[in-house]
């Protein structure tokens, strides 16, 4: 019975993704996913980054 890979299973996986896709693409990807998460999660929260930039404006007069 197969169950999940253990650690010399991982490095192996990860030799042949970049193998396949190279390392600028998957940093490329990696980069475009945590966006998207981030998008989603100000989706989430209600937040715009017109209120984020807002909020770091705040916060830079408060501390000056």
């Amino acid at each position: 019975m197969m169950g999940l890979p253990n650690g010399v299973e991982w490095i192996i996986i990860l030799i042949i993704i970049i193998l396949l896709f190279g390392p600028g693409r998957i940093g490329k990807t990696l980069g475009e996913l945590g966006s998207g998460l981030r998008s989603f999660k100000n989706s989430l929260t209600g937040e715009k980054k017109d209120d984020e930039e807002a909020k770091a404006a705040a916060e830079e007069k408060k501390s000056s």
